[in-house]
């Protein structure tokens, strides 16, 4: 581990930005039809359960990150496989988050340029941001944060103004029952996004105020929760449910549908700058949870040496992961979500969590029965 700190405000703006990342970009829950909207407030609801299991794995082992303290939880063997298993996790779900973004930028804006180049660019500069360490990401994000909001306030009210909200779009609510939401729920948003704040137990031994953590992570999840189904609510109000759900990147349709006094239109750029900056997060956390558990399973004493030749796996991995955005998608839903989710995010935290308490109730039970064996004996000389 770096010897850092960060405070609870940045790890709830880092928590915040990471949520959001390329969960904006997709038509995350749109399965549920009229009624995603409520599908992502349960699945942010399920994801701050998630957290408090992760939370509760840090207060048994605070000095210690998850690779770490697998290890004590398993034994060596199994703990090294899992902490290998993890990086390799954190380093495909990188990949598969810059090619969200490879994907939308050569789709809507620059339809000539090969992926290969619009993926390098950014993840040179996320290589240099990660080399810096995790005080310089969470610095970084305290700035962008401010300007992702203005962008977002700016963005709704040249929506309202637009009059481009069609509120009946959302009814009827529940047509089809709580059945196709509470499917959703189970194999897509308590995964995507609010889950894989999993990657946060690599992050949280570096806060400052431990006593915040909680406070600080449930506000994330939960604003990012509320800003998601928000703009789903947005995206099926402006669009209808039929060009929403074949709509690639529906928030970018809804933001070009702005138009006002036929001037003020073509507004993409605060889409795209939105985009780049929670991409830009999402994709480092990962890159940063990925190098911190290799430098620490693999007893690195130089991480930065590590950056560099990751960055690349993880560049080669975006372009070669599908061969198009339709099968990346396809992947991401029957593949990542229904299997690789639900194992390393649910499964082995709470398993971990599980042996934790038994652990520990073991220690207590021989703490006392040392103690009474010690006071007895006391007696007896007495």
């Amino acid at each position: 581990m770096e010897k850092a700190k960060i405070s609870a405000y940045q790890l709830f703006v880092l928590i915040l930005l990471f949520e959001l990342g390329s969960a904006v970009l997709v038509p995350i829950a749109i399965d549920a039809k009229r009624d995603a909207w409520l599908a992502i407030l349960l699945g942010m609801v399920g994801g701050i359960l998630l957290f408090f299991v992760y939370y509760r794995l840090y207060r048994f082992y605070p000095k210690l990150v998850l690779t770490e303290y697998m290890e004590k939880l398993v034994g060596k063997i199994l703990g090294k496989i899992l902490s290998f298993c993890y990086i390799l996790f954190f380093v495909y779900l990188a990949a598969r988050v810059l090619r969200d973004f490879g994907e939308m930028l050569i789709t809507y804006a620059y339809v000539n340029t090969p992926l290969f180049i619009v993926n390098t660019l950014l993840i040179l500069i996320i290589i240099y941001a990660v080399q810096k360490g995790i005080e310089v990401l969470a610095r970084t994000g305290e700035l962008f944060f401010m300007l992702l909001y203005l962008l977002a306030i700016i963005g709704f009210i040249l929506m309202v103004f637009s009059g481009l909200f069609e509120l009946k779009q959302l009814k009827p609510f529940l047509e089809n029952g709580w059945g196709p939401i509470f499917k959703v729920v189970a194999t897509q948003t308590l995964y995507v996004p609010f889950g894989e704040a999993l990657v946060f137990s690599m992050i949280l031994p570096y806060l400052q105020n431990t006593k915040k953590i909680k406070i600080a992570g449930v506000a994330g999840i939960l604003l990012s929760g509320i800003n998601l189904a928000l703009v789903m609510a947005i995206n099926i109000s402006v669009l209808g449910i039929d060009l929403a759900t074949r709509s690639q990147f529906p928030l970018l349709t809804t933001v070009q549908s702005i138009q006002i006094a036929e001037f003020l239109e073509r507004l993409d750029v605060f889409f795209m700058v939105s985009m780049v900056i929670g991409i830009f997060f999402k994709v480092s956390i990962y890159f940063y949870a990925a190098v911190s558990a290799t430098t620490i399973l693999f007893k690195i004493k130089e991480p930065s040496k590590l950056v560099y030749p990751m960055g690349l796996v993880i560049l080669f991995m975006s372009i070669t992961i599908a061969n198009s955005y339709s099968e990346h998608i396809k992947e991401g839903l029957e593949v990542t979500t229904r299997f690789l989710h639900p194992f390393f995010l649910v499964v082995i935290p709470v398993v971990l969590l599980g042996i934790a308490y038994l652990k520990n109730w073991g220690q207590k039970r021989k703490s006392q029965s040392g103690t009474k064996n010690t006071s007895m004996s006391q007696k007896e000389q007495l």
